[in-house]
């Protein structure tokens, strides 16, 4: 079965809207607190510092309003869960216009309140089934703000990796549908039913081919919590490395999702 055919769960767009101006909230409070020595120091993204890496969180929210300001298409061409197996096509696109954008703009605090408030106006009138020209493929806003709490959980993690002490904390709904997103896309992946993935409290699915489960204890269980996923449908941990400081657990022979690992870059 193929993402296109995988049903996607439905989330609150009202909800995901709000999680995403949250979310970015929490980003912006942090940002504005950094010192130019931890502005430039590394991240584990590579060449990109902690500027660089800042400046891409408004980059990824910044789509929002400057595809709503496109021509809209006639129809959509991308589902949800399509969406994270067709970012990788963009990567070199993404880093080139980070780094320029880092350099554009040395004022990060007046960046933020821009694009906050360019992002707020279009979530308060923007009517979810417009349609967005995005790089990836023409989606719906209510689709496309979705995937926005992917790059902005993700991201948040990253930043908090790179600076000891910042702790920028998570909405709940922002890590909720992130976590969600990232697991259906492992079951459209890797359809079946032999292997439960649960990532408490926020999602359980089933994937791969084998035998179904249908009651009592599956004989194929993998249990992570939502941040290790989220680092390891993306790439920022190994299935062996979470394996070995027991950041997931896996029984059963149909348990290994080393092969199925990233999902994204």
């Amino acid at each position: 079965m193929s993402p296109a055919k995988q049903r996607a769960r439905t989330y609150d767009p009202a909800k995901i809207r709000k999680a995403v101006l949250a979310q970015f909230g929490n980003v912006r409070e942090a940002v504005c607190t950094l010192t130019p020595e931890q502005l430039a120091g590394p991240t584990r993204l590579g060449e990109w510092t902690v500027r660089d890496l800042a400046a891409h969180l408004t980059m990824a929210v910044e789509t929002v309003s400057r595809n709503l300001e496109r021509d809209e298409p006639g129809k959509a061409e991308l589902t949800l869960l399509e969406w994270p197996f067709a970012t990788a096509s963009r990567a070199a696109d993404i880093a080139d216009g980070t780094r320029s954008l880092a350099e554009a703009n040395p004022d990060l605090d007046a960046l933020y309140t821009r694009t906050g408030e360019r992002l707020t106006e279009a979530l308060a009138t923007a009517p979810d089934t417009r349609i967005l020209a995005a790089r990836t493929g023409a989606m719906t806003l209510a689709d496309y703000v979705v995937t926005r709490t992917v790059e902005l959980v993700v991201h948040t993690d990253d930043l908090n990796a790179a600076v000891p002490g910042l702790d920028i904390p998570y909405d709940r709904q922002a890590l909720a549908a992130c976590t969600r997103l990232l697991a259906d896309a492992l079951a459209a992946k890797a359809p079946g039913g032999a292997t439960e993935v649960r990532i408490p409290p926020y999602a359980v699915v089933q994937c791969i081919e084998g035998p179904r489960h249908t009651r009592g204890t599956p004989p194929n269980v993998v249990e992570t919590g939502p941040l290790t996923w989220i680092r390891l449908a993306t790439g920022r941990v190994t299935w062996a490395d979470a394996l070995q400081e027991a950041q997931v657990s896996a029984s059963g022979e149909r348990a290994d999702l080393s092969a199925l690992l990233p999902l994204m870059g």
